[in-house]
């Protein structure tokens, strides 16, 4: 840690805290979509000598733009912004990055690089085995002191600003001594080769003058469609807690997995593998496991070893998405064909329902009635994107690692793994009170897969094929669970 962040406004907050607390980190989970963007936005403005930021997505949108705004604004104030994000989805910001890039205090880098920016989709016809592999870690990382990490890239549908797809997600504000291991992680991640300055990239590229982003960020602040998203943002209750440290902290031993960014080089040895870092950290699950990845493609020596969990009488519960509220339908196609062989072991499934405009209406009503459980996941969620479980309700882990060989072989991933049952019970509860509001429970009828929706305390629906998507959805399924493709998924 650098002298002069030690010394800052946060550590002078925070060091009272860790000393009462030696060698533990403190956890908040940020389980409100508006809550998880107010976090970012305050701890950008209490920023006073560096802001290290790394994401996979970072939306041209609102939130994206006001986030990009309080980088600039951090930079103006002389704090030393670094900015990582991977190339795959940066399309349409070149001219932004560069700007940015060009203040005196920002630097931005491009991790695993398209060499052709236009048009795009060659590099995956003549590049393909480079260009596949990912950076999928986030860490928004405040004068070495606090870091936010999770499952949320920025975009509108990851805070809840957007009126079409909303994803219910996870991430974690974190203090404490695992911070430390986050910085270090990203300082190899930025000096790694696979982390390319922009003036290696853009040198035809007219960058955007940083007033121009200015401008545009308050004109969001005054448009209609984002005013009361603006306003609740300032009136969150959660501002003012973390201003006065009035929130829950849990106080754990936690530690950092993280894949080598020598993995999108493939270069990567096992112990160097979040895989292999998690089983180390997990153990072995005794009594529960409780899983949610909205992408879960467990392949056969998956589904083997969960089967063999069961076996021991280890409780399994596994929430994914369902077909209709997925926006990856391919990879469903490898989970929907062990669904029968999980459900014959008497491992729980559950799917997210895709909620229609009317549902996501009187959810909104009865989120402001505050009625019970119905803002365990944040705002209106149609689609699932957090990636956390619990193991033994003793053991957390929260991050962006999806259960899928894309996860495990080719992206770079990031998380955290805390020792808390008062963490895992509260999650654990979260989880447990939606499942019966917003899933669908798979169960086996005669040997064939049902889906029971509960309406109420004591109505039941059954589906007997994929609820609420197309006959086509279905068949294109049907069909890709046929195709040797999951270690592509």
């Amino acid at each position: 840690m650098t002298a002069d962040v030690g010394q800052g406004r946060l550590a002078q907050v925070i060091s009272p805290l860790l000393t009462e607390h030696p060698g533990k980190s403190g956890v908040i989970p940020l389980v409100d979509a508006r809550e998880a963007f107010a976090a970012r936005v305050l701890l950008a403005r209490q920023a006073e000598v560096r802001l290290d930021v790394q994401y996979y997505i970072w939306r041209h949108d609102i939130t994206g733009t006001l986030l990009f705004e309080e980088l600039h604004a951090a930079a103006e104030r002389g704090v030393k912004v670094r900015l990582l994000l991977d190339d795959h989805n940066t399309a349409g910001l070149d001219v932004t990055l560069i700007g940015l890039h060009q203040h005196p205090n920002i630097e931005v880098r491009l991790f695993n690089p398209l060499r052709v920016r236009r048009p795009r989709f060659l590099n995956y016809l003549f590049d393909f085995r480079r260009v596949n592999r990912r950076m999928h870690n986030k860490a928004f990382i405040v004068d070495e002191q606090v870091v936010i990490s999770g499952g949320r890239n920025i975009g509108d549908e990851y805070f809840g600003a957007t009126s079409d797809v909303l994803f219910a997600d996870l991430d974690a504000l974190l203090i404490g001594s695992v911070v430390a291991h986050v910085v270090n992680d990203f300082e190899r991640y930025w000096q790694s080769e696979s982390a390319v300055p922009l003036e290696r990239l853009f040198t035809l590229t007219k960058p955007q003058d940083l007033s121009t982003l200015q401008a545009i960020a308050k004109r969001y602040e005054q448009d209609p469609r984002a005013q009361d998203y603006v306003q609740a943002i300032e009136s969150l209750p959660f501002i003012q807690q973390l201003q006065q440290q009035q929130i829950d902290i849990y106080w754990a031993e936690t530690q950092l997995v993280s894949d080598s960014p020598a993995k999108a080089l493939g270069r990567a040895q096992p112990q160097q593998l979040v895989t292999h870092q998690l089983q180390q950290a997990i153990g072995e699950p005794q009594s529960h496991v409780t899983l949610v990845s909205p992408y879960f493609v467990p392949t056969k020596a998956g589904v083997d070893e969960l089967v063999a969990m069961a076996k021991r009488g280890v409780q399994i519960i596994v929430l994914t998405n369902s077909l209709a509220a997925t926006d990856v339908a391919v990879v469903h196609a490898g989970y929907a064909k062990w669904r029968k062989r999980l459900l014959q072991h008497g491992i729980q499934l559950f799917e997210l329902q895709r909620l229609s405009a009317k549902a996501r209406r009187q959810q909104r009503r009865e989120r402001r009635q505050r009625l019970k459980g119905k803002e365990r996941f944040g705002s209106s969620a149609s689609s699932l994107h957090a990636k956390t479980f619990m193991v033994d309700l003793a053991r957390v882990f929260i991050g962006s690692l999806n259960f899928d060989p894309r996860s495990a072989a080719i992206n770079t991933e990031l998380g955290f793994v805390m020792h808390s049952r008062e963490l895992a019970a509260r999650l654990e509860t979260a989880i447990i009170t939606t499942l019966p509001q917003y899933a669908y429970q798979l169960r086996l009828i005669k040997n064939r897969v049902i889906w029971v929706e509960r309406l109420g305390s004591s109505r039941r629906t059954l589906y007997y094929s994929e609820p609420d998507a197309s006959i086509w959805r279905r068949l294109a399924v049907r069909i890709l669970e046929r195709l040797p493709i999951e270690r592509l998924l």
